[in-house]
């Protein structure tokens, strides 16, 4: 039982690696002996990052652009060349976009559709190989799907690609779990609340009323990010597979 939440020594692909909840979840990741790729567009973003966490362990940084099933399969090819097997990948890179219903362009919706929902299932199919080959039946290999409590809920805003995207995402994630989990992959995801991020940097000027509102006092920072994820890709979680984990100090517990 001592050994329940290790991940020493395992192999991890983040996307949209370089800030917010994925660069919080690889660095949770290096810092306790997992190898970890991370990926995102912007390289000089992405770059930084990786030198920030290669102080505390093995960080690889992979520019890619998963808007497109090419540059997914690219990125895919690039993660294959270097390793035969991955025991982790957090399909965390995702876009958002606001605009009033009148108005909301297609172009937006697709964007955010393509990224969030598109990518995450490209991916997932073309790092199976890797993934299956990592799988054992007492230790799976690991998908976790990052949501969104505003894929459970009205989220209050007229982000309305991003809720449709993140519900998707969460009956994408049940949908795998099942499939996947007869070959030795566990498919899980994490539905966050109110996090320091780039999407939720207009709400940081009213951080004390949104920690206010959320019952555990406070926004979610790097160790509520990390630890759920290595919980989710640790021994701990070996049975658990197609549910997505609520993250969000009780926000969904008290809405109306």
């Amino acid at each position: 039982m001592k050994n329940l939440f290790n991940v020493n020594g395992k192999v991890a692909v983040v996307t949209g690696g370089s800030r917010g909840i994925g660069a919080m979840i690889a660095r949770g990741f290096v810092e306790n002996g997992v190898k970890t790729y991370i990926t995102a567009r912007k390289e000089e973003e992405l770059h930084a990052t990786q030198r920030q966490l290669a102080a505390f362990g093995q960080c690889i940084a992979i520019p890619s652009d998963l808007s497109t099933v090419a540059g997914v399969a690219a990125f895919a090819a690039a993660v294959a060349a270097a390793e035969d097997k991955v025991h982790i990948l957090v399909n965390n890179a995702g876009a958002t976009w606001g605009a009033d219903i009148d108005v909301f362009p297609e172009s937006g919706w697709d964007k955010t559709m393509d990224l969030n929902v598109k990518a995450l299932f490209f991916l997932t199919q073309k790092l199976l190989p890797a993934l299956r080959a990592a799988g054992t039946q007492e230790d799976p290999a690991r998908v976790i799907n990052i949501g969104s409590i505003n894929g459970i809920t009205h989220p209050y805003m007229n982000n309305y690609a991003y809720s449709a995207s993140k519900a998707a995402v969460h009956h994408l994630t049940r949908h795998l779990g099942a499939d996947l989990a007869p070959q030795g992959i566990n498919v899980n995801g994490i539905a966050p609340g109110f996090f320091p991020s780039k999407m939720t940097a207009h709400l940081l000027a009213y951080e004390a009323e949104v920690a206010a509102a959320i019952p555990r006092g406070r926004m979610g920072n790097a160790e509520d990010a990390a630890g759920t994820a290595i919980y989710l890709c640790s021994r701990a979680s070996a049975w658990l597979t197609g549910h997505t984990i609520v993250l969000d100090g009780g926000s969904m517990a008290v809405a109306g």
